[in-house]
């Protein structure tokens, strides 16, 4: 990896609670986790019962309100997919997790397919999907251009290789399919106040850390365009809630709310929410 310049140094603060820098990408606008985990230890970092999406507990409020926000996500990530439909409604979900989006898609007359690395997530997945879930080594035996639309919520920042798996997307999806990213912006309001303590940032488990700028350009080399952008507006107090966890060891729920707020107001006029919704096409 080339010298490049130490925008931040994070904490892993939910595991292993060692250090690392985020490199400044000056081409992309993006930052980079460093060093990156070596693939063979990188599942280590996600042994956490406190890593909500591979479980379906209910342990406390905060777990259970969680639940009650993700059930309104999901019914508006179901029109969303709804609306850039074609005939066929073929799906592919990487990092589906527990599966409650894979079923909720199945129930409405998607074909579904999903993808899960985590071992029990995937076990609780294909209880709820007709065993439609698979581990992430299936990605490179799927036939070119077979999903209309491919959807990775707050993925690709997990993956390594990164342009190679952008590179394989566009080959699964069908000519005029549609690719949906969700992701953290470094650039939000809630970002900026609690930097190092961000959540969002969660390093090692994101190895890259995008804003629209990086988007727009990645997907820009494989003759993808980002046609719309829509805001996660609950990320925002999730994230803030977590950020006040870690930066003085508890969940100051009144100062959470108000950082979650202030951030989604800020992004009105500058359009930086704490998590971005990418809807892109082949162009």
């Amino acid at each position: 990896m080339s010298k490049q310049k130490v925008f931040l140094k994070v904490k892993d603060h939910s595991v292993s609670n060692e250090h690392f820098e985020l490199i400044y990408n000056e081409t992309l606008d993006m930052l980079e986790t460093y060093p990156q985990p070596e693939k063979d230890k990188l599942s280590n970092y996600y042994k956490s019962e406190d890593y909500i999406s591979h479980t379906d507990s209910k342990r406390n409020l905060f777990e259970n309100v969680y639940h009650i926000v993700r059930n309104i996500a999901l019914k508006r990530k179901l029109k969303l997919i709804n609306s850039v439909a074609t005939n066929e409604k073929s799906i592919l979900d990487i990092g589906c997790g527990t599966g409650d989006f894979l079923e909720i898609c199945q129930k409405n007359g998607w074909s579904i397919t999903g993808i899960e690395p985590n071992d029990t997530a995937r076990k609780l997945a294909n209880t709820k999907t007709n065993n439609a879930v698979y581990n992430i080594e299936a990605l490179s035996k799927f036939k070119e251009h077979s999903f209309d639309v491919i959807t990775l919520w707050h993925v690709l920042e997990h993956l390594p290789n990164l342009e190679e798996h952008i590179s394989l997307f566009k080959k699964l999806l069908k000519p005029q399919g549609t690719l949906i990213v969700a992701v953290p912006n470094y650039k939000s309001f809630d970002a900026k106040k609690y930097k190092e303590f961000w959540a969002a940032y969660d390093v090692p488990r994101h190895l890259w850390h995008f804003s629209r700028t990086s988007i727009n350009k990645l997907f820009s080399n494989y003759n993808m365009k980002v046609s719309n952008i829509l805001p996660m507006k609950f990320d925002a107090y999730y994230v803030s809630l977590l950020s006040e966890k870690y930066r003085s060891g508890w969940m100051n729920i009144f100062s959470a709310f108000i950082s979650g707020f202030k951030s989604n107001l800020k992004a009105r006029s500058s359009k930086e929410y704490s998590s971005l919704i990418y809807v892109i096409k082949n162009k």
